[in-house]
């Protein structure tokens, strides 16, 4: 009788923990199952649409080729997509539901605290996860990220060294002025701005923060041009941006400084009166038209890119979308490089080969997890008004930073 009781406990046990196992590690799966888990509603919506559509991109091109491409055959993918809300909570229940329907692996999140918790269920599950939003700079540190857990999007401390070589290699600048954002973002940024300067002769003259939704900068915006620094270089991001931008226009501060900043998008830059944009300095992950750019090659590489996203989509690809449609393209050559949909074997294969290709060039995964690309990003400059030839057409392309010294370097982080 006790052996018949403990039987059914098991048997229980076992039920109760199917509806949230991995999917069934047969041989020959005939389907990759792939969650998508982005913010659709809050604050990061209009970000969440452009990532789903680049997402939507890898797997459309996987699929017209058959699928993926394993010993037993091809393999077609299937998607469950669901939305965060930008909220914690909400975001763990839907990430442990798509584990509870068999995907294979995760791709998504905007928010970089999120991403964070969910690596965390990630490294108990075993499963691909490969967050696609700019990760805190402790998410690389020896030990945090799952054994498969790659996050595309890179850190803040690479775009303050990306800033800092952009205002020190382009713009010539000795004098700089740097308005950061009060969390992670801002600090981050600040971090990899100073480290890079260490090695020049240019020097911060001037600081100020301000938390995230900040309207009004006018008062910091006459300091800086009190200050007359070389380049002005500011950490804010989206609707912010944009008032920084509309408000600097309006006080004339481009006609003693430079405006550099850490971190633009076409969807941001659809917000920003196009006088208010001439002229200025950015950093992007990716741009659609690199039109004059000298390495060739990649510059027919995004142009042919961007034909097919267009003729998919409508529109350009957006930087924030191909940062998804580069890390599911990652995750997919590491499948079919794994010939398995074991995540252990998906980590080792990563390791192993650990080049892949992107929308802008080949890249390859470090030891901390995380992308070295030949370009980093994409310096932009703004276009007057008179030189758009269409709607998306905001920026001329006029440099680019990459390589290892934009990143951490590997002792920082406890390698």
């Amino acid at each position: 009788m006790r052996k018949l009781i403990i039987l059914l406990i098991v048997l229980c046990l076992s039920f109760g923990f199917s509806s949230i196992s991995l999917a069934s590690p047969d041989d020959n799966p005939k389907v990759f199952k792939l969650g998508i888990l982005l913010p659709f509603t809050g604050t990061f919506s209009a970000v969440a649409e452009t990532q789903k559509e680049g997402l939507l991109q890898a797997v459309n091109e996987v699929n017209d080729k058959g699928g993926l491409s394993l010993p037993w055959g091809k393999v077609r993918v299937e998607t469950i997509i669901a939305d965060d809300e930008t909220q914690i909570d909400v975001g763990l229940r839907r990430f442990n539901y798509m584990v509870s329907q068999g995907v294979h692996a995760v791709v998504g999140q905007t928010w970089n605290p999120l991403a964070f918790a969910i690596n965390e269920v990630a490294k108990k599950n075993a499963i691909p996860y490969f967050p696609t939003c700019v990760a805190s700079y402790d998410s690389f540190k020896k030990g945090v990220l799952a054994d498969c857990t790659f996050a595309m999007g890179f850190q803040p401390w690479t775009l303050g060294a990306m800033a800092a070589d952009v205002a020190v290699n382009t713009i010539k600048a000795k004098t700089i002025y740097y308005l950061s954002r009060s969390d992670s973002w801002g600090e981050g940024i600040y971090d990899g701005l100073k480290k890079y300067l260490e090695d020049t002769d240019a020097e911060i003259i001037g600081y100020d923060s301000v938390p995230v939704g900040t309207s009004n900068f006018t008062s910091i915006l006459q300091k800086v041009k009190e200050a007359k620094p070389d380049v002005f270089i500011f950490a804010q991001f989206g609707g912010d941006c944009a008032a920084v931008l509309k408000q600097a226009n309006e006080l004339k501060l481009k006609e003693d400084t430079a405006l550099l900043n850490t971190w633009m998008t076409n969807a941001v830059a659809t917000g920003i009166p196009q006088e208010a944009l001439e002229g200025v300095y950015a950093n992007s992950y990716f741009y659609w038209d690199l039109t004059g750019f000298p390495d060739e090659k990649v510059a027919k590489s995004v142009e042919d890119f961007s034909q097919r996203y267009m003729d998919e989509w409508g529109v350009p690809p957006d930087a924030y979308g191909v940062i998804a449609y580069d890390a599911t393209k990652a995750l997919f050559e590491a499948v079919e490089n794994a010939e398995s949909f074991k995540p252990e074997k998906i980590a080792d294969a990563i390791m192993y080969r650990p080049s892949f290709n992107t929308a802008k060039g080949l890249a390859y995964w470090r030891i901390d997890h995380q992308p070295v690309f030949q370009y980093t990003s994409f310096t932009l400059k703004g276009k007057a008004s008179e030189e758009r030839t269409g709607e998306w057409d905001f920026f001329d392309v006029i440099g680019s930073s990459g390589g290892e010294e934009v990143l951490p370097p590997l002792e920082d982080l406890g390698y």
